[in-house]
């Protein structure tokens, strides 16, 4: 099971850092915020 995710200067990201829960986690932001890339 993925329980963090780190990422660094990756697209339009500079830094973000997540920690992930049993069960289901959905990532959500506004258009153009990097969440497919």
């Amino acid at each position: 099971m993925l329980v963090s995710l780190e990422i660094k200067d990756f697209g339009l990201v500079d830094w973000v850092s997540m920690e992930f829960s049993c069960g289901i986690n959905v990532l959500t932001g506004e258009t153009g915020a990097g969440k497919s890339i």
